[in-house]
This record gives structure tokens, C-alpha cells and sequence, in this order.
């Protein structure tokens, strides 16, 4: 079955602000994020590298000024915090926000944060293998009953989970990775799936580029298909998401291009790979539009992320592109 024979309606999600110098107008550049018709906002989860805002604080704060607006950990590292809280945590802020949360997991991966938060970096089987039990054990916590689980990492012992959360049966989950076993895994498990760069090495660079281009996007989207297929899911009910780490609207064409040719040779690769990388959206307005709908034509992809972790310079610049295809 091809990945169109659901064609899901696009979606935009963007970071929320993270100047909290002035939390007056943090409050206005929130809400004008849904007032411009952008599905979610979202939250990264690092300490270093200038990240600033907590997510699932900085998400019950958005929480409480926006009626519409999905709140999404985008995503959460596994291991900053034991599932049991996380549960907790999320459970609440579903409650508080009326069913908007989106719960977006993740093994971790930034060396820097690890560094200096004086954690110790596994080896990526080991944090994907408790990321796993993570999951088995915040879904069994949305359950009804009190929930018990032994493994590797984590034991649980008749707990409750509580509160109940608004959504039904619990809030979407979104996993996000770039490995086989990631996105397998997220197959089996996850609402809404991101595609990443593969990011063992701990950075981001060139090689994340490389590892975004048409034809490994598509690869990627696979494996998580057939984990699906493979665990007696529908592939077509799965959501696929993309963050965007170069976004411009042009004027014209030749502004596009200029831009293309100056990305391309600062980082090494080829204009045209990147250009038809689903993780680069540049050109006039009708050219993104034609663009996206052709990504989501061939690859599924339409939960679009118009950033890469931070607040957008120019959001006013990407309305028109909001307006002209929000809920499409």
C-alpha cells in the first residue's frame, strides 16, 4: 500500500518563543502563534546550546493563555527524567490544557547535554532500549487498572496512574529518530512520527544534512511503515512529521536559488540535494506550497515543523504559507 492512501491533512507546528525577558510579551508572541493558525507549539528539551525553557513548564504556561493550540515536547530525553514523572507530568498537563498535550519522546542524544548535566552517555541500544520501556510503561499508567512492569530498567509496582487524562485513551504520542531501531520502534508504538537526521554522533553538521536528503527521508519512512505492517497496524494511520532546519519565503525564484547556492557551499553539499531535502523548504510562496504538497504526495509528510528547535526570526513571514495550507 503506498503512503497516500490516507493523505492526512497538513498541519504546522512551531517553537514557542524563548526570550522570557518580558513574559507580557511571551504571552502575546504565543498566542499570535495561534492566531495565525499553527496547529502546535513546541518545546525542545536540551540545557545547553542556548536552550532555555523547560518544556513541560513553558507548555502548562501556553497552556493557560491559548484555547487551540497542541502542546507538544518536542522531544522529551528519556533520560532527564524516570517515566513515572513523566506520566505524571503529562497526565496533568493534558487535564489543564483540555486534551492538547502531545507527549513527544525520545532516547536523548545531545553529548552536551549529557556532559554537563555529569550523565553518562550509553550506547544508543541501551537508551533505545529503555526508551522502550518507557513507553510500555506511561501507556500502561494511562490505563484504568493499577499497573505493574518489570524490566531491564524500570520496575513498577501496582501504581495508578493518575490523573486521568482528558484526551481518550491518552494523549498522542510522537517519537522522533533517525535510526532503524528507532523509527521501528516508533512504528509499533507512536500517533506521530518524526523523521530526523540519524545523530549518533552526538552534534549536528554536515553528516545530518547528507542523511536528510529525498531518497533517505523516503528510506526512513519506510522502516516505519513496515514496523507497523508488522505489528498488525495500519502504516496509513501514523502521522509522519518533519522539522525544518532552513525555511525562507522569497520573493522570487532567483532569491531562492541565491540562497540554495550560499547553504550549499558553506556546508559542502550539493544545491540541488538541498534543495529537495524535506528538511529545506526555500522559495516563493507558490513554489513551498507546490513543494510541500509534493513531499506529502510522495513521502507522507504532513506534520510540518517550520523550524529546527528555535523560534523562527521572522515568523510573520510564514503566514501566508499557514494560511494557504493549514488543514488541507
Amino acid at each position: 500500500m503506498s503512503p497516500l492512501a490516507t493523505r492526512h491533512p497538513f498541519r504546522f507546528a512551531v517553537s514557542l518563543p524563548t526570550d522570557l525577558s518580558d513574559i507580557a510579551a511571551w504571552t502575546d508572541a504565543v498566542r499570535r502563534i495561534e492566531d495565525m493558525g499553527f496547529h502546535a507549539g513546541v518545546v525542545a528539551d536540551h540545557f545547553t546550546d542556548g536552550y532555555v525553557a523547560e518544556p513541560m513548564v513553558a507548555l502548562t504556561a501556553a497552556a493557560m493563555v491559548t484555547s487551540e493550540l497542541r502542546l507538544v515536547t518536542g522531544v522529551l530525553g528519556n533520560d532527564y527524567r524516570h517515566p513515572v514523572l513523566v506520566h505524571r507530568m503529562a497526565a496533568l498537563l493534558d487535564v489543564l490544557s483540555g486534551g492538547r498535550f502531545v507527549l513527544g519522546l525520545g532516547a536523548g542524544w545531545m553529548t552536551s547535554d549529557y556532559e554537563a548535566g555529569g550523565m553518562a552517555l550509553d550506547p544508543p541500544g541501551v537508551r533505545i532500549g529503555r526508551l522502550a520501556e518507557t513507553i510500555t510503561i506511561i501507556k500502561g499508567l494511562f490505563g484504568s487498572e493499577p499497573f505493574s512492569f518489570a524490566g531491564d530498567h524500570y520496575r513498577i509496582d501496582g501504581l495508578d496512574g493518575l490523573p486521568k487524562p482528558a484526551s481518550t485513551p491518552r494523549p498522542l504520542l510522537f517519537l522522533g529518530g533517525g535510526s532503524p531501531r528507532v523509527l521501528r520502534l516508533a512504528g509499533r508504538e507512536a500517533d506521530v512520527v518524526g523523521i530526523n537526521a540519524s545523530l549518533t554522533s552526538g552534534h549536528l553538521g554536515r553528516h545530518a544534512m547528507v542523511d536528510l536528503t529525498a531518497e533517505r527521508v523516503a528510506e526512513k519512512v519506510g522502516w516505519v511503515r513496515d514496523a507497523a505492517s508488522a505489528a498488525g497496524r495500519s502504516p496509513d494511520d501514523i502521522v509522519f512529521e518533519m522539522n525544518h532546519w532552513l525555511v525562507r519565503v522569497t520573493d522570487t525564484d532567483a532569491d531562492a536559488d541565491a540562497l540554495l547556492d550560499r547553504m550549499a557551499r558553506r556546508f559542502e553539499v550539493d544545491p540541488a540535494m538541498l534543495a529537495a531535502s524535506p528538511g529545506v523548504l526555500v522559495g516563493p510562496l507558490g513554489r513551498c506550497v507546490d513543494t510541500l504538497e509534493a513531499r506529502r504526495e510522495a513521502l507522507g509528510l504532513s506534520w510540518l515543523q517550520l523550524d529546527a528547535g528555535m523560534y523562527p526570526n521572522d515568523l510573520e513571514a510564514l503566514a501566508p504559507l499557514v494560511a494557504a495550507l493549514a488543514g488541507r
